[in-house]
């Protein structure tokens, strides 16, 4: 395992420091092999800035195995979101394996992490960051947790900020004079939709010709959504509401 003293700052101009929100990934495999991915999102929209390219393959239409509940219109939308800003990513790990073990740094504006761990963690993590700010209407709603990503979560840590998320957005439509969700109705909605979202993806992928390192990294971004699903039930909130005891005194 390669050790490291310090993890060294994303470079940034002045133009980046007031638009951008920047994350690098970076994978130092054996052998000297390593791959740098700067992630950049515009800070008021939180949506990715990447460079178009001239030409898309096929698997990235939009009505290549399209998500069941996509509300995109085919005729003002030729491509899925994701998939074009993925194509970098899917092309560079095409011939990895998921198990093959990597030095993973990330570098974010406030601090860095650094975990020996599996390519397919890696990826899941970095994967998750395009799906939601790539402009698809269904993973949108998961953008406040980009502004505070947090790399290798855990399903409790994932769970607690999904439902904080979710409940200050209730506070918001509150303040706009809408109807907030305070019992957390809609939430398992949300990510139903996600998990269609992601087996969708999952068979966009499985048919182009890839090692699987993507595809098991998608299997446990679905994992996540899965368990934050069938967790948001009541006995959940009892064993959380522990936690919160000095406001109740």
């Amino acid at each position: 395992m390669v050790k490291f003293c310090k993890v060294l700052a994303v470079s940034k101009n002045s133009d980046d420091v007031n638009n951008i929100i920047s994350f690098q990934y970076r994978f130092i495999f054996s052998r000297g092999l390593e791959k740098t991915i700067d992630v950049k999102l515009d800070k008021k929209t939180l949506n990715l800035r990447q460079t178009k390219r001239e030409s898309y393959p096929k698997w990235t239409e939009l009505k290549y195995f399209k998500c069941p509940n996509c509300s995109l219109d085919e005729n003002q939308h030729s491509f899925c979101p994701i998939a074009i800003n993925l194509v970098g990513l899917i092309d560079f790990f095409r011939d990895m394996i998921s198990y093959k073990e990597v030095d993973l740094l990330i570098q974010s504006e406030e601090r860095g992490y650094i975990k020996h761990t599996t390519l397919q963690q890696g990826i899941s993590s970095l994967v998750g960051i395009y799906m939601v700010t790539s402009g698809c209407p269904i993973m949108e709603k998961l953008k406040p947790m980009v502004r505070s990503h947090l790399p290798f979560a855990t399903l409790r840590e994932t769970q607690y900020r999904v439902i904080s998320m979710y409940l200050l957005a209730q506070y918001f439509l509150y303040r706009r004079g809408r109807e907030p969700d305070w019992e957390l109705k809609n939430l398992v909605k949300v990510y139903d939709d996600i998990q269609i979202v992601n087996k969708a993806f999952f068979q966009r992928l499985a048919h182009i010709k890839i090692e699987d390192a993507t595809l098991n990294a998608l299997i446990k971004l679905d994992m996540f959504a899965k368990y934050i699903s069938v967790s948001i039930n009541r006995d959940v909130l009892d064993e959380m509401e522990c936690l919160f005891n000095a406001y109740f005194e």
